[in-house]
């Protein structure tokens, strides 16, 4: 089906209070396992490429125009993203080659400078039909707004929503990032008064940190788009190791790649069966 818009994914999800998952893409072999994954669950995916991997590649172009690609040609819905960018000009280049969403990243700005910027931004994408995520706190970096004792605070979330005119709002409520374990501790309690404090559905970075239990009851709560990168990454360079460790005398990276991308998709397709509310047997 024809790409989709990251609203179209989202909007049913926060009325219907469902999640939808948000998968980091690294290279091309990472987007094509999430749309396999996810057509073999049948949910809707979002492809998201961080600031981080478009500067691995050189520019954004490359890995966008094959992640759009792919969710052009997919059998169920799935939107580009663009995630974590810091650069206004970055922004600008989502916006042309033809991304259904941005997540700007001001959040180490002082709170005024923050609004200013997120406004500005935002109404740039919206001029273009572009779908906005913003952030309250620095949830973009390694612990930042998710350290122990450092959330959002919902009545500042909801005045910066109104200043901002953003979609979605990135939320600090206890995960973090890049975390290797499923350990962390969610404040259901908050996610339960920032979803009543804003108009805009919540997204929760750092989810490779969260449990199976603990994802579901965050969309309970109120999650609605929940990103995950760490623990598909993981899932990736596993695969990747233990073909290697069995066959010393492979070369031909294809033969690697293989289950590596096979393992993602496994781990995609269930853990959107997890966010829907729908536990795979």
């Amino acid at each position: 089906m024809p790409l989709s818009t990251t609203h179209e994914i989202v909007a049913p999800a926060y009325a219907g209070i469902s999640g939808v998952g948000a998968f980091n893409v690294v290279q091309i072999e990472h987007a094509e396992a999430i749309v396999a994954g996810a057509e073999r669950a049948g949910l809707p995916v979002i492809l998201q490429i961080s600031e981080n991997t478009a500067r691995y590649h050189g520019a954004l172009a490359p890995i966008a125009l094959a992640s759009l690609a792919l969710a052009d040609g997919a059998s169920v819905p799935v939107a580009v993203h663009l995630d974590h960018a810091e650069s206004a000009d970055l922004v600008h280049q989502a916006v042309e080659l033809g991304l259904t969403s941005v997540m700007f990243d001001a959040s180490k700005l002082p709170y005024d400078e923050n609004v200013a910027a997120t406004r500005e931004i935002t109404a740039h994408c919206h001029r273009a039909g572009v779908w906005v995520e913003a952030e309250l706190g620095e949830v973009g970096g390694k612990d930042g707004a998710h350290a122990p004792g450092v959330r959002t605070d919902p009545d500042e979330a909801g005045a910066f929503v109104a200043a901002t005119g953003v979609d979605a709002l990135a939320v600090a409520v206890g995960s973090s990032h890049a975390m290797l374990t499923r350990d962390a501790v969610l404040d259901f309690g908050l996610i339960a008064r920032l979803r009543a404090a804003i108009a805009a559905p919540l997204v929760l970075h750092g989810s490779s940190g969260v449990d199976d239990d603990g994802l579901v009851r965050a969309v309970a709560a109120g999650m609605t788009k929940v990103n995950v990168s760490t623990h598909l990454n993981k899932a990736f360079t596993g695969a990747v190791r233990r073909h290697l460790d069995g066959n010393p005398d492979t070369v031909d990276p294809r033969r690697y790649l293989d289950p590596a991308r096979a393992a993602v998709a496994d781990e995609v397709a269930r853990l959107l069966c997890v966010l829907a509310g729908d536990r795979p047997r």
